[in-house]
């Protein structure tokens, strides 16, 4: 029996999300919260011939909290995409001021109804709003750093399809599995290439085709705004990251050896955690892969970090550099 809660149920990603996580037979409960149009969602999602059960939960106005308290009372596992989306424009660090404040008001909904709740965080930007609900969930006593999890597999899913669409006659998107490190915004982004089974593929590439190739994975996010023309950002493709995600740490409550790049706390109890740290720059936040487990991140596998090649260190030292920003940015919010 595992209930889901997905806050911000009835946006852009929450819609298609909620969707993926209602056909998971994992899921016996799905709950979804949103502070506009969630009961449309739920009714429609709700006659969708799976096993597990729908509600909604919309509060009756601004300082409303029962609907937050009830949609997560009980929860193995938050989901949160709510906020606004970018623009044309836009960078994610402008979608801050609104989006830190969502985030740490779910946050303490979080601490207070289900402290031992798996936590992803999709709302950008992710670099900060981790740190946020980081830092919330400490105010509150209940923090535990082996369950909160900065959604970046988008950047995986970005750089996968990527390469393949420069070797279209041999490969496919889902042959490559690249790990994709730092953050999950502009330059923080680092996808590890060299590495793998796409090091073979990636040094057939120019200097400028790699280059090329590693700014798209970068920006990417940019080619769906623009071509949404204002109607939007990644919804569908990020819907999708977000599932792939929550539905490994499904899967890895009854099995062993499940592992995926996360954005997460190098915390000192999580097993590889302070030897990662070392060599990023002592950051408190990083993406890496991890070992799931129905405790939550078993142990951080770090060892890729000493075997990047010069270029892919290039840009780790840039990630490194504005990440740290980024963190001080959203622990600032908190404790201010």
């Amino acid at each position: 029996m595992v209930k889901v809660t997905v806050c911000g149920a009835a946006g852009g990603i929450g819609q298609p999300l909620s969707l993926l996580l209602k056909l998971n037979s994992k899921v016996s409960e799905l709950s979804l919260f949103d502070v506009v149009n969630v009961p449309g969602v739920g009714a429609d999602l709700s006659h969708i011939c799976s096993d597990s059960k729908t509600q909604s939960f919309l509060p009756s106005s601004r300082e409303d909290k029962t609907a937050l308290a009830e949609s997560l009372k009980g929860s193995n596992l938050v989901v949160i995409p709510a906020g606004v989306p970018r623009k044309p424009g836009m960078t994610r660090d402008d979608l801050f001021n609104i989006n830190a404040g969502i985030i740490k008001g779910l946050a303490e909904g979080i601490a207070e109804n289900c402290p031992d709740a798996f936590v992803l965080v999709i709302s950008n930007p992710v670099n900060s709003t981790v740190p946020i609900v980081a830092e919330t969930l400490k105010k509150n006593n209940v923090y535990n750093p082996k369950k909160l999890f900065g959604v970046t597999t988008l950047d995986i899913v970005r750089a996968n399809t990527f390469i393949s669409q420069l070797f279209p006659s041999d490969t496919k998107p889902t042959d490559f599995n690249i790990n994709v490190i730092g953050g999950h915004s502009g330059e923080t982004i680092v996808p590890l290439y060299s590495l793998g089974n796409s090091g073979d593929y990636y040094s057939k590439l120019s200097s400028e085709e790699k280059s090329k190739l590693i700014n798209r994975v970068q920006f990417g996010g940019d080619e769906v705004v623009q071509a949404k023309n204002g109607a939007g950002s990644a919804t569908l493709s990020m819907a999708y990251a977000g599932y792939k995600l929550a539905e490994s740490i499904l899967k890895a409550f009854d099995e062993p050896g499940v592992i995926e790049c996360t954005y997460l706390n190098l915390d000192s109890s999580i097993k590889g955690a302070a030897e990662a740290k070392k060599l990023v720059g002592d950051l408190e936040f990083f993406s890496l892969p991890v070992e799931l487990s129905k405790e939550g991140i078993k142990e951080v596998k770090y060892e890729l970090l000493t075997k990047i090649n010069e270029d892919e260190k290039k840009l780790l030292s840039v990630a490194i550099d504005q990440l740290s920003k980024n963190i001080e940015k959203g622990v600032k919010f908190v404790n201010n």
